[in-house]
């Protein structure tokens, strides 16, 4: 097995014997080590490979402008972006096989930055005082980012840390040396949705666009699965999405906490990626469920997914707030955007008769849906549940019609 370089990233002036017990633990275990240093003002005891001063360089600053911001943020924002460049173009050059930084909030706080910075595929680790914390927003997050809590990591090395910056070495070097990177063979499909109980079109549409020659990743819209398609989408990543549950932009403009950002059903409009949306299970709210209800929910609906997310039915005003939001999202759009609208439904709990329905709610959704599209999406209403199979059927005819057309990119069917 070809030996496989890490890069390692951390500030060095504060953080030298923590990075450098990090180094040797890859280096025993038969890896290759590149070193990065984001410091400001201090050095480190030896000379890294990349400098704090090839750093700033390569975001199109210098040391002296960051020491002389007076402001520790400012600062290392000009060592976040450049860092990020540097190692965009590191990777790009075949420089090292997988990254990993060290650090508290700021040490975090760029790592976010150089983890986007990198495509998917790339192993990418934070060892962080504050992993899995509210403090990171999901916007920021790349798609396969991984984290690992630098417990009793704040100051100095001891038993406790280092357990954790062994375990972390070991990670990115194992990642690097089995990872499968995405291929282009095949032009990919992103599609959103939620399990089989909620949503079931991906049962149908996915084999039916396997057959058509297309890859196929069904992304689950819980926050974070909408987070990595947003983040794919960005990149240019998808010939196409079926974007079919835009609960997440619900969530986020209800305030909940499971939230996929502020930019959720934008990137594929604003990258030109052709999109068939729907609003699947637009009419519930996400909370986490081991926390008490908020009052302004009590005298809504609600169901008790299992014991890590209650869901909360949307009164009939709240539908028509979350319809405008998907109106506003998708002005933005610069690609063929077509929005299916099934009018029997967009969620099994929420057919007739079942225990979630709301004629009322849904019409007003749907009625608020067609006043306020914008000129550049074509509206598609169906009289059939999104569960149904007339539904998969008409996204099918105009994925089918836009790869006639050459908006989607044809492929070799299998």
């Amino acid at each position: 097995m070809a030996e496989k370089t890490i890069l390692v990233i951390g500030t060095y002036d504060t953080k030298d014997d923590e990075l450098g017990y990090l180094a040797e633990c890859i280096k025993g275990q038969g890896g290759k080590v590149v070193t990065m240093d984001v410091s400001v003002l201090g050095d480190p005891s030896l000379p890294c490979d990349h400098s704090k001063h090839d750093v700033a360089k390569a975001g199109g600053s210098s040391i002296q402008a960051a020491i002389d911001s007076g402001n520790e943020n400012q600062a290392m924002q000009i060592m976040a972006e450049g860092a990020a460049a540097l190692c965009a173009r590191l990777f790009a050059e075949g420089g090292f096989d997988g990254m990993i930084v060290l650090g508290g909030t700021m040490g975090t706080d760029l790592a976010l930055d150089v983890c986007r910075a990198l495509p998917l595929g790339v192993p990418k680790y934070v060892v962080s005082t504050v992993s899995f914390s509210p403090l990171i927003p999901a916007e920021r997050l790349a798609a396969d980012t991984q984290m690992i809590l630098w417990a009793g990591g704040l100051y100095g090395l001891n038993s406790v840390c280092k357990s954790s910056l062994s375990q972390a070495a070991g990670a990115v070097l194992g990642a690097a040396r089995a990872v499968e990177k995405p291929q282009s063979e095949r032009p990919l499909i992103g599609m959103t949705s939620l399990g089989k109980s909620a949503l079931r079109y991906m049962v149908t549409l996915k084999p039916a666009l396997e057959q058509r020659g297309y890859e196929v990743a069904v992304f689950h819209a819980t926050g974070m699965g909408g987070r990595a398609f947003e983040s794919l989408a960005q990149q240019g990543a998808f010939a196409c999405v079926f974007d079919f549950c835009t609960q997440e932009l619900g969530n986020h403009e209800m305030g909940s906490n499971i939230s996929a950002g502020a930019d959720r059903l934008t990137n594929a409009g604003k990258a030109g990626i052709p999109q068939l949306v729907a609003p699947g299970c637009y009419d519930l709210v996400d909370l986490i469920g081991w926390q008490p209800l908020p009052e302004k929910w009590s005298n809504h609906m609600s169901h008790a997914h299992n014991r890590l997310l209650t869901s909360v039915v949307l009164d009939t005003e709240e539908r028509r707030q979350v319809a405008r939001a998907h109106a506003r999202q998708l002005s933005e759009s610069k690609g063929e955007t077509a929005f299916l609208l099934p009018k029997g439904g967009c969620g099994e709990w929420d057919r007739s008769g079942a225990d979630l329905h709301d004629q009322a709610g849904l019409g007003a959704f749907c009625e608020t849906m067609e006043a306020e599209m914008p000129d550049n999406v074509d509206l598609h209403p169906l009289d059939c549940h999104i569960n149904d199979a007339e539904f998969a059927e008409a996204a099918l005819e105009i994925f089918d019609d836009w790869v006639k057309r050459g908006i989607v990119k044809a492929a070799a069917r299998r």
